[in-house]
C-alpha cells in the first residue's frame, strides 16, 4: 500500500506581492500622528482653551454692537493661526528628534509621498481647525444676544468662511515649510516666531521697506481676508507673493533637504 503525499508550498518572500499604502491612508496616518504625541495633544487643547478665553473676553470687554457672530469667530482665528503652525512644525521635526524617520521611510521608502501626506494632513488640519471657532463663536453670540439686545447679530457670509479656511490652511502650511527646512523642533519653532516678527518690525520702522511689506509681509497681505469684501486682483497677487516667500519657498527647500538627508 502506497500513500501519496502532497506537499503544500507557501509562497516565498520573493513571490509575495506587496501593495503600497495609498496617499489617503498616509494622510490619515499623519493626521493621527499629530494628535498621538503628548505635545500635539496638549497644543490642540491649549489652542481650544485660548479660543474660548478670547470669546469670553469679548463678551465682557467688547461693546455690545461688536459682539456679533462674525467678530467672535474672527477673534478665535488668531490663536489658531499662531499655535497650530507649531503642530505642523512638530509633525515634521518629530520624525528626526524622536528617531521615527527610520521606521517611517522604511515602511514607505518614497519620501516624497510622506512629504505629500504631511502637506495634505496640514491642509485637512487647517480646514478642521475652523470648526471649533464656529462652535465657540456661536455659543458666545447666543449668550451675548441674551445679555443685550444690541448684540448677537448672526450676519455671516460664505465668503468670510472660505477666507477663514484659507487663512488657517496657509498658516499651518507655514509651519510645515519651516519644519521641513530646519528639521529641528527648537530651531524651527523659535525661527517661526522670531523671523516674521523681526521682518514686520523692520518694515514698520524703515520707510524704504514699507512698499516691500505690502507684498512680502504675510501678516499684512492676509489682513484683507478678514474684510467683508471680495479681494481685488492686486490683493490676491500680494497674498500670493507673500505665500510664495514664507510658505512655498521653505517647503521646496525643505523637501529638497528631506529627499537628500541620510536617515539614521
Amino acid at each position: 500500500m502506497t500513500a501519496t503525499l502532497t506537499a503544500t508550498r507557501t509562497p516565498s518572500a520573493s513571490t509575495r506581492t506587496f501593495t503600497r499604502p495609498s496617499l489617503a491612508r498616509l494622510t490619515g496616518v499623519e493626521l493621527r500622528k499629530m494628535a498621538d504625541t503628548r505635545a500635539g495633544l496638549w497644543l490642540m487643547v491649549i489652542t481650544a482653551l485660548v479660543s474660548v478665553a478670547v470669546v469670553v473676553i469679548q463678551l465682557f470687554a467688547a461693546h455690545p454692537a461688536d459682539q456679533t457672530f462674525k467678530n467672535l469667530f474672527q477673534s478665535t482665528m488668531f490663536p489658531t493661526a499662531i499655535l497650530l503652525p507649531v503642530l505642523g512644525i512638530l509633525s515634521v521635526t518629530s520624525e528626526w528628534s524622536q528617531r521615527t524617520a527610520l521606521t517611517t521611510f522604511a515602511l514607505t521608502p518614497q519620501r516624497q509621498r510622506i512629504a505629500g501626506a504631511k502637506v495634505l494632513a496640514a491642509v485637512v488640519l487647517g480646514v478642521l481647525a475652523v470648526l471649533p471657532g464656529l462652535v465657540f463663536a456661536a455659543i458666545g453670540n447666543a449668550i451675548a444676544g441674551g445679555m443685550d439686545s444690541a448684540a448677537g447679530s448672526w450676519s455671516f457670509s460664505a465668503m468670510l468662511l472660505g477666507y477663514a479656511v484659507l487663512f488657517s490652511v496657509i498658516n499651518v502650511l507655514f509651519g510645515i515649510g519651516f519644519g521641513m527646512l530646519f528639521m529641528n523642533s527648537a530651531v524651527a519653532i523659535v525661527l517661526y516666531f522670531v523671523v516674521p516678527t523681526v521682518w514686520s518690525l523692520l518694515t514698520g520702522l524703515i520707510s524704504g521697506l514699507k512698499s516691500t511689506s505690502e507684498w512680502l509681509d504675510l501678516s499684512v497681505t492676509s489682513t484683507p481676508l478678514f474684510d467683508d469684501a471680495a479681494l481685488s486682483g492686486g490683493e490676491w497677487a500680494k497674498l500670493a507673493a507673500s505665500v510664495g516667500l514664507w510658505v512655498l519657498l521653505p517647503t521646496v527647500l525643505g523637501l529638497t533637504r528631506l529627499l537628500r538627508r541620510e536617515v539614521s
